[in-house]
């Protein structure tokens, strides 16, 4: 399947699950933000979220400040 990443093409295997492509990208267990078709998706949810083939995806890492 192929998905929308931060803007750009990235072809998955079917059934791939949001946790599974942090490791991917090697963010898990970072403090990132995770966007779903414009939905935010909550930390707890990430292992049981399923992507589909056209769903559009934005990664955010989270920056600390003051």
């Amino acid at each position: 399947m192929r998905i929308q990443l931060n803007g750009e093409p990235l072809d998955l295997p079917d059934g791939e699950t949001v946790a599974a492509l942090l490791t991917r990208l090697e963010l898990a267990g970072r403090r990132v933000a995770v966007e779903l078709n414009l939905d935010i998706v909550p930390r707890s949810q990430h292992a049981e979220t399923t992507l589909n083939d056209g769903d559009s995806v934005e990664v955010v890492h989270a920056i600390g400040g003051g």
